[in-house]
């Protein structure tokens, strides 16, 4: 694996080797955002234009000779768009949001000028055709058709349909696989055990919310979880939120709230899902949604709405609750419906057969080994 920013000391990780070469994986990133201050009044949504040139990895990748290179996040100047041409082996791509098929904006929310070549971007406030998103889209255009063996793959269908209607993708094979997840380090922990440890009291019910700058990052929805907060009928509940500590002042939810801070690990993430009754999903937009799959691998059901990558993974009152999107009413319908229902261990069993089944590492891994014959030629 290479990566822009090495945080371990795994050997099997290469990242930056000299001072230099250090000193520039964290300028590159504050470099990368540059061209975006020139509009003052779009959303403070993520945008990257991936200009910043010289990152040397795709030397560094052809001096390994690899088989089979396979991208994956390649934002926050790591490379220049120019520079994916670059690399001489096969390219496997799994996109991880919609950036790769977009003038530079990775949440695209409700727009669709991707279809015809970004300008006029809402994410950068742009009403000029020619602007920013227009230049990136282009760059990308040029970039994408001086590769000869180019998969791509998304990790819902969602994602991969969309990437097979866009101007820059469209002509390449998209293959939906799901992101791999771990089901033996994401199993169901008993809940009084669960909720023993983190000093939870046992016989309350909990709603799980969490994500990286979980009350920060709008499109993780967290006030339409709010809305739906004041309509649900259910007592004696309680929230927990991961991804963002205690705000100074602190969100109204309408009900005791435990803020848990970021997590770093897999056991403690085990141990969270093992304590809630259900974890609400309210994203407007998810690639594909971990934290649903997770969550249902520790058997606990998900509520989340009825669209995007999230439709992969919640079988409606199945193993969870599809609400009708961005209905804050229907929202706490399901979350009623998980937490009243009779059935819910039923519906948990459910949830964790569904992560096992279709997300366990080991199957996602075929569906790559196949990927890696058909762009290596092996096979049929």
């Amino acid at each position: 694996m290479l990566v822009q920013s090495k945080e371990t000391d795994d050997c099997t990780v290469m990242g930056p080797g000299t001072s230099m070469q250090k000193a520039a994986a964290i300028i590159r990133p504050f470099l990368d955002k540059l061209p975006k201050l020139f509009y003052k009044n779009g959303p403070k949504a993520h945008f990257s234009a991936a200009w910043v040139p010289m990152s040397g990895i795709a030397n560094r990748i052809n001096a390994l000779k690899p088989d089979i290179v396979h991208l994956h996040w390649i934002g926050e100047g790591m490379m220049s768009i120019e520079e994916i041409a670059r690399i001489k082996s096969p390219i496997i791509w799994t996109l991880h949001d919609s950036w790769a098929f977009t003038g530079g904006c990775h949440v695209r929310l409700s727009c669709e000028r991707y279809l015809d070549g970004c300008g006029s971007c809402p994410v950068l406030g742009s009403r000029r055709q020619r602007d920013l998103s227009s230049i990136v889209f282009n760059r990308k255009k040029r970039t994408y058709s001086k590769i000869k063996n180019f998969s791509i793959t998304a990790p819902s269908k969602w994602l991969a349909e969309s990437a097979a209607a866009s101007k820059l993708l469209g002509e390449r094979k998209v293959v939906p696989i799901p992101i791999p997840l771990d089901t033996r380090s994401f199993s169901p922990v008993a809940k009084s055990v669960a909720r023993n440890i983190l000093n939870l009291p046992e016989k309350k019910q909990f709603i799980l919310f969490g994500a990286k700058n979980a009350l920060g990052d709008q499109n993780k929805g967290f006030t339409l979880l709010l809305d739906s907060l004041n309509r649900i009928q259910t007592e004696d509940v309680e929230l927990l939120i991961i991804g963002s500590n205690k705000p100074a002042i602190p969100f109204e939810t309408g009900i005791e709230t435990h803020y848990l801070g970021t997590i770093h690990d897999n056991i403690a993430l085990q141990i969270i899902y093992s304590a809630a009754d259900v974890t609400v999903v309210p994203s407007y937009q998810e690639a594909f949604g971990q934290a649903a799959t997770e969550s249902m691998s520790c058997g606990t059901p998900v509520v989340a709405f009825g669209t995007t990558g999230l439709l992969d993974i919640v079988d409606h009152k199945a193993n969870g609750y599809l609400a009708e999107p961005y209905s804050t009413a229907d929202l706490a319908k399901g979350i009623d419906w998980v937490l009243s229902n009779k059935n819910n261990e039923t519906t948990g069993r459910a949830a964790r057969e569904k992560a096992v089944s279709a997300f366990d590492v080991s199957v996602v891994i075929q569906a790559y080994l196949e990927q890696y014959k058909k762009a290596l030629g092996i096979g049929s």
